[in-house]
């Protein structure tokens, strides 16, 4: 056997377990939940968090902004999200480039995660193109089939600027043709009219695809389309002033965090004085507030900054695909959402 057969059947043994995204539907987690509000630690946190999420559902002025930082879409919570955005229980989000592109987009692509039950050193992985998160493995070449999606969707559109929003747009609107996977975040969020947001799209497999745009318009003496971060920044403004009243889901924090939390003074800057601080907050995060950070700051520091309200804010430090899914489930089956108005902000920009 020559070693290209040898490296494709070790590949194929380490890719041989896929993920299996939770389903928030298939079971009730209102029980658990309600007994964990008794107890104490993280516990007790998760329990008031449930809460506020729940409030934020019952209010009819509240709209909703789910902020997706981290690798849960790859550990298994892809499905989860989808299900919020199905269901009417969030109305915008914010998130990482690999977030959308290199985990959903990637998946309905007809692509896997894959658990890493067997983890042998990270050169060997390299050596067979296999990128590894923690204990999840990706197919590196599918990886590039989606770097490749990506620019030929860019060499499709209009060469002009586009907010992420308006791009990320263009690629559900091809899913909806080209795509293997109905339950896709960025498929659902064009036919629902939820925008979706990535402050720093191009760190990301995106980013690959649309430089080799830019590449070879440049090479061929072509107009090439840009991503316009200051358009994101006004557009989102523009949601948050429209909304009102807002609600942040946040899990893990950094640049879509902060970059959510600003829209209040963007707003303030802009001549809207009477823009509300975000009303209701949740951050789900593992991160550390001892290096002053705690991946853009706790929300109560958020509020010496005019961003968000003490009142209804909690902190929840567990890594989220341990208590995400019990969060969402109990909303989910206490149903507060099949009251809720849709928004459709994405209209906002038609």
């Amino acid at each position: 056997m020559n070693d290209a057969a040898v490296n494709d059947t070790r590949k194929a043994e380490l890719l041989g377990t896929e993920v299996e995204h939770i389903d928030i539907t298939s079971f009730d987690a209102r029980p658990i939940v309600d007994a964990m509000k008794k107890m104490s630690f993280s516990s007790r946190d998760l329990g008031r968090a449930t809460e506020i999420y729940n409030q934020m559902l019952s209010d009819p002025d509240c709209s909703i902004i789910l902020v997706i930082a981290g690798s849960t879409s790859a550990g298994g919570c892809m499905d989860l999200y989808a299900e919020l955005l199905k269901n009417n229980m969030v109305d915008c989000i914010v998130a990482t480039g690999a977030t959308i592109v290199d985990m959903d987009f990637f998946e309905a692509l007809g692509h896997k995660h894959y658990q890493a039950l067997e983890i042998p050193d990270d050169d060997t992985l390299r050596s067979l193109y296999i990128d590894r998160i923690y204990d999840t493995y990706i197919d590196e070449e599918k990886l590039q089939e989606t770097d490749h999606t990506i620019g030929d969707i860019a060499n499709a559109v209009e060469p002009k600027a586009y907010s992420s929003r308006a791009f990320i747009r263009e690629m559900g609107r091809w899913l909806t043709k080209n795509g293997k996977k109905d339950n896709s975040l960025v498929k659902l969020a064009f036919e629902h009219d939820v925008p979706i947001f990535c402050p720093a799209f191009t760190d990301s497999s995106a980013g690959f695809g649309l430089v080799k745009h830019q590449v070879d318009a440049m090479k061929a003496g072509k107009p090439y389309m840009t991503i316009d971060s200051i358009a994101d920044f006004r557009e989102l403004t523009d949601i948050k002033i429209k909304a009102g009243t807002t609600g942040l889901l946040m899990i893990g924090g950094g640049v879509p965090k902060n970059f959510v939390q600003d829209t209040v003074v963007c707003a303030e800057i802009l001549g809207h004085e009477d823009v509300e601080v975000h009303k209701y907050a949740v951050q789900i995060t593992v991160a550390d507030v001892r290096d002053g950070a705690c991946s853009s700051s706790t929300l109560q520091e958020a509020a010496s900054w005019g961003k968000v309200s003490t009142a209804m804010e909690q902190m929840v430090f567990a890594e989220a695909t341990t208590v995400l899914p019990l969060l969402a489930s109990d909303a989910y089956h206490r149903g507060h959402w099949k009251q809720r108005a849709k928004r459709a902000f994405g209209k906002l920009f038609d």
